[in-house]
């Protein structure tokens, strides 16, 4: 039976794939599908207009730019900026807890209730309060964990937070939501202990699988890292470290928006020697992501363990790795041990810190072409058999399809 049913997320569809796999899926089952998000990132506006042409769903947002918005519009989201800024300083210098510290929370929740829908389900640390205050309202709402963000970022990061709200919204959704997703078991498992509730279903992070890479021997095989952001609380100084060392020839692609004056820091830490074999890509569409993937070899997946959600969750990254049939470096997590226990063969569990050992495991790895080949084979099989899209899109649809039965509250 079709169902009205609203999405909500902070992020540009582009930054999102989460959102846009869930909302492709649900349109393409029939139901009539809105993705109401908030318009923050110039950039990513005409990527986001090329996404939906085509979509099994419609867009909406809160803008929060007015670049092109007649005069009025442009004032209130200029006082929608200035109360954003306001909320952060307020909380960082006085501890007050506000969700207009996070962004436009009270325009999404306004947004939100001025359209109807059989269910709400929520993304990300904005929705995840607006969600929170419309279980009270009576709405049918679930939500998707996708990163505890309660327990996420760096600590300097971290200052000025409304830490308290946050931890506040995920319990209500764990105890009151149709259902909660997430992205790994340990992630679940961790969510549980603290809240108790309804222990998340897991919906990993996974991809539709693309076309059968090819898998070439390479004189200099490639590295592969990429992010929204390059920049610091990435592991890439620490690879970085250790990749130095190593006396194997390879080569090293970062694909990211990089940080004001980050690139040229990462490439002052290298010797000079070293320089050359680093290349700095800008971002792309993610239609056209999984095929750059495939053009390398090898796939760093560096998440530091200190950061809780970094160390539970299971990222885009890992899975797209796997899916393009690189061979996998991953930091020892438990979200990324939970993924490479079901294939040890597809990649490399190392402790980013060990930088000796780490460069010795490196110039292992590159040592051996046809180890690298069957590596490939193993990641790319583990995609194919436990981690695409088309293994989790049913999973997702049945949970829908129970929330839909089930009184809102």
């Amino acid at each position: 039976m079709s169902a009205r049913i609203l999405i909500l997320t902070n992020s540009p569809l582009c930054r999102n794939p989460r959102v846009l796999k869930e909302a492709t899926a649900l349109g393409a089952a029939g139901h009539i599908v809105t993705v109401l998000g908030i318009r923050n990132h110039l950039p990513s506006v005409p990527i986001d207009r090329e996404l939906v042409a085509n979509a099994p769903f419609t867009h909406a947002y809160v803008d929060m730019l007015g670049h092109d918005a007649p005069l009025p519009r442009r004032f209130l989201v200029w006082l929608r900026r200035l109360q954003h800024r306001l909320a952060r300083e307020f909380s960082h210098r006085l501890g007050l807890q506000s969700a207009a510290s996070l962004g436009p929370a009270r325009a999404l929740l306004k947004a939100t209730r001025a359209r109807p829908a059989d269910l709400l389900i929520v993304h990300n640390e904005i929705p995840h309060w607006v969600g929170a205050q419309l279980l009270a309202e009576g709405r049918r709402v679930a939500a998707d964990i996708e990163d505890w963000h309660s327990e996420d970022l760096l600590p300097h990061e971290r200052t000025g937070r409304p830490l308290a709200l946050l931890r506040a919204s995920e319990r209500t959704l764990l105890h009151r939501a149709a259902y909660v997703t997430t992205t790994s078991q340990a992630l679940a498992g961790a969510l549980h202990t603290r809240y108790g509730g309804r222990r998340p279903e897991v919906i990993t992070n996974s991809f539709p699988l693309q076309p059968t890479p090819l898998v070439r021997p390479a004189a200099a095989p490639a590295f592969f890292w990429f992010s929204q952001t390059t920049g610091p609380g990435r592991g890439l100084e620490l690879f970085l470290a250790a990749w130095s060392r190593t006396s194997r020839p390879s080569r090293l692609v970062l694909l990211g928006e990089a940080r004001s004056g980050y690139a040229r820091r990462l490439l002052d830490s290298l010797p000079a020697h070293f320089r050359s074999r680093v290349e700095f890509l800008p971002l792309v569409p993610p239609d056209a992501l999984p095929g750059l993937i495939a053009r390398h070899d090898i796939g760093l997946a560096l998440e530091q363990s200190f950061i809780v959600n970094r160390d539970l969750t299971i990222t885009n990254k890992i899975l797209q790795y796997l899916n393009a049939g690189l061979a996998v470096v991953a930091s020892d997590t438990a979200g990324q041990r939970e993924v490479l226990s079901q294939s040890p063969e597809a990649g490399l569990l190392v402790a980013l810190h060990e930088t000796t050992a780490l460069a010795a495991q490196l110039d292992t790895l590159l040592a051996d072409p046809e180890a690298l080949a069957r590596r490939r084979l193993a990641a790319r099989r583990l995609a194919e058999t436990r981690y695409s899209w088309e293994r989790e899109a049913p999973h997702l649809l049945t949970l829908v399809a129970q929330a839909l039965k089930h009184p809102s509250t």
